[in-house]
């Protein structure tokens, strides 16, 4: 166990619910939200500079409708000043006109020179490319008047420059091509379009802001579930193993809280069988220990050797059975456990199966039983000739040993003298079985599968020895079901007395063999 430190100091680091949401989603909302600013300022400054495009216009409007021919029959600009301070009434730093005239046929003999009607001669021309949209028709121009905006540096600061082109007549009917141009300095403009950036910057920031505070009292609400949760859980006694309420929290962790309860139910059930093992353990030892306990104070009261000698031969005996019972006690303590997450060894289920027999026909020859054995492989003289598993199977081989020899012994037991066993390993019906056959007096359908209940004795066979603790059946379906098999009962060939017993394993957990 880490200290107490330690563990607040994860603690501390452990990223919550509303910090991980409001990671998630806030680049998501920023560069939305940037996004949108951004698209709104992209229209807004458009519209911002279509209307000072406008105030440009309607100086070019005004210039275009004041050309007028002269007595001379030339090309004059009428009342240019008034039209001038009209323009310099706009509210711009620098502001330019020029209104120039060019002979459509300069290289004409008589053909007059270009013109400045107006205004100064240095406005920088539009830049090279076509000539520029359509007038509109607000100007009132000719149809084939074109206007063109266009940005230029002007005597060193920068300019926007609203260009009309269009063709005129003078008295005498000569063509000219007039080009009117109004310039303005664009700082008016530009202020205008950092002021509206920073407008929107300000509003994305507090849409953002807004989003963040909104999502994170939503989920401190939405968490308010758990929270209750928790602090029943915390001011829960350690013993208190009911299922937990899974009513009020969100349907995205009712999930969570079903797994925990099933969790708690499990552990419950573990919790019951433990103390009933302890109970049944603790009565099945307390009887033999309080026979024992009588026998030494009859021994003690004993004068001569021989009543004492019987007195102590007979605690001797029951040591023996205390013993078996605790082994076996140890044993189905440790059957009941769960399967280590390891791969477990290949074992060899014929070879196992072969060992129980060798080491139980002693005790089948006792009881003048005849004790059969049947090998996968049929009739082998020789067992060194090929060394390879007959009957592999992904099991613990001390565990299959346990199981296998639970089996027998009981089969031995419960057979009459004179009686026979027979002990085979095949394969059926997808499964890799070890059968134990005895011609004892069998087993009720009803009744097979409460011998598999700790310490349910059945009645053996006569002439038998007594005082069984009823745990090697539950020890072997135990180890059986450890090792991903099973034990079930089956009854012999009609016609034949006694019981089979088969410890069975489905192939899918025999392991492939490699070729030799």
């Amino acid at each position: 166990m880490p200290p107490n430190g330690a563990t607040d100091t994860r603690r501390s680091w452990r990223t919550g619910i509303r910090t991980q949401l409001l990671l998630l989603l806030l680049p998501g909302l920023a560069a939305l939200l940037a996004f949108d600013s951004w698209t709104d300022y992209r229209a807004m400054a458009r519209t911002l500079e279509s209307a000072y495009d406008e105030s440009l216009l309607e100086a070019i409007g005004a210039l275009d409708i004041a050309i007028v021919n002269d007595r001379d029959g030339g090309l004059v600009l009428s009342e240019p000043y008034a039209i001038q301070a009209m323009f310099e009434s706009l509210d711009a730093r620098h502001k330019h006109l020029q209104v120039l005239a060019t002979p459509e046929r300069p290289d004409d003999p008589g053909a007059p020179p270009p013109q400045t009607l107006f205004g100064t001669g240095d406005l920088p021309a539009p830049p090279p490319g076509p000539p520029g949209e359509p007038a509109p028709l607000t100007l009132g121009s000719a149809p084939d008047a074109r206007i063109a905006f266009y940005n230029a540096d002007y005597r060193g600061y920068p300019v926007r420059i609203a260009a009309l082109q269009r063709r005129a007549y003078d008295g005498l009917g000569r063509g000219w091509q007039v080009s009117i141009r109004a310039a303005e300095s664009t700082g008016r403009r530009n202020a205008a379009r950092q002021a509206l950036l920073r407008t929107e910057i300000l509003q994305g920031l507090r849409m953002l802001a807004v989003t963040v505070v909104l999502v994170w009292l939503g989920i401190a609400l939405a968490l308010r579930p758990l929270q209750r949760l928790r602090a029943a859980l915390r001011a829960r006694p350690a013993h208190d193993l009911r299922p937990l309420e899974a009513g009020a929290v969100p349907g995205e962790v009712a999930p969570l809280v079903d797994a925990v309860n099933h969790h708690i139910a499990d552990h419950r059930a573990v919790l019951e069988r433990q103390a009933g093992f302890l109970a049944d353990a603790s009565h099945q030892l307390r009887t033999p220990l309080a026979i024992m306990t009588t026998q030494a104070g009859y021994a003690l009261r004993q004068d001569e050797p021989g009543s004492m000698r019987e007195s102590l031969a007979a605690i001797a005996g029951q040591l023996e059975r205390s013993r078996r019972l605790s082994d076996q006690l140890l044993a189905m303590a440790h059957a009941s456990r769960a399967a280590p997450q390891v791969s477990p060894p290949v074992a060899d289920l014929n070879a196992v199966a072969r060992e129980v027999v060798l080491q139980y026909l002693p005790l089948a020859r006792e009881k003048h039983i005849d004790l059969g054995w049947s090998d996968l492989r049929g009739e082998v003289e020789d067992e060194s000739t090929d060394p390879s598993p007959v009957a592999p199977l992904a099991a613990e081989p001390g565990e299959l040993h346990e199981a296998l020899a639970n089996l027998l012994h009981n089969a031995i037991r419960h057979t009459p003298r004179d009686g026979h066993i027979d002990v085979a390993v095949r394969r059926e019906a997808g499964t890799l079985l070890a059968e134990v056959a005895d011609s004892g007096p069998g087993l009720p359908a009803e009744r097979r599968e409460a011998v598999f209940q700790r310490f349910n004795r059945s009645p053996p066979a006569p002439g038998a020895p007594k005082g069984g603790a009823g745990l090697g059946l539950a020890i072997a379906r135990a180890y059986a079901r450890r090792n991903g098999g099973d034990i079930v009962f089956a009854d012999p060939p009609p016609g034949c007395p006694g019981l089979v017993a088969r410890l069975v394993f489905p192939l899918s957990a025999t392991p492939a063999r490699h070729p030799q």
